[in-house]
């Protein structure tokens, strides 16, 4: 999951905003470095990024991606759910989405009282500035997101693959979002509560749901 999801997922859950987004920034043991609503916010992100790579419903559709795209199949792929829950977001939020991205940069602005990395900061202001989450329902910025994010490194490059690989395999994709966003909505609000045994599908009962997704748009 992407910026957008990980947001979505953090308010559903009445989880920190900021701790959520932080996950991908921070390294090692997040207790120790931020208050305890923050640290258990980058923990769930942890969590929905962990679920998401080792889902056997994405373990299916990840061989799509052949040859040297293989490699970045997760990184697009999160991009990519992005873009599925901005075209679906009226299914999963009351608010319209530019409501709800309002309301969350507000949010994160109060949450910010501390010194957050420097990379963070940059990359937080650009997303605003630029409306990234507002943008992704157009695969248009989905491709410009991509080539934005193989720029970093040479070994990168092969992101750019990514993107045709999306596109020509769209309907199998969405069907995979369809059926498995409500189980990361679920799984996340099952651990935040405390029930993750009693209440988190899983991974071996979706086997067989993650083959239907193939079969069904082959």
């Amino acid at each position: 999951m992407n910026f957008l999801a990980h947001l979505h997922i953090a308010n559903a859950c009445q989880s920190s905003l900021l701790g959520n987004l932080l996950g991908d920034f921070i390294k090692g043991n997040p207790e120790k470095q931020f208050p305890d609503a923050v640290a258990q916010g980058i923990r769930l992100h942890r969590f929905v990024d962990a679920y998401t790579d080792h889902h056997p419903m994405i373990n299916e559709v990840k061989p799509l991606f052949a040859g040297p795209a293989r490699r970045f199949a997760a990184i697009a792929l999160d991009v990519f759910w992005d873009h599925c829950l901005s075209c679906q977001w009226q299914d999963y939020h009351a608010q319209p989405l530019n409501e709800f991205c309002r309301d969350v940069r507000q949010q994160l602005e109060q949450e910010i009282t501390f010194p957050v990395p420097e990379r963070f900061v940059m990359v937080n202001h650009r997303m605003w500035q630029s409306k990234w989450l507002e943008s992704y329902g157009d695969m248009r910025n989905i491709e410009l997101a991509l080539n934005r994010m193989s720029l970093r490194s040479e070994r990168m490059h092969a992101l750019q693959q990514c993107y045709p690989l999306l596109e020509s395999n769209y309907p199998v994709l969405r069907a995979c979002f369809d059926q498995f966003y409500p189980l990361i909505l679920s799984a996340t609000q099952s651990r935040v509560s405390g029930n993750d045994r009693l209440n988190m599908t899983s991974f071996a009962s979706c086997a067989n749901e993650a083959v239907k997704i193939k079969n069904s748009v082959s």
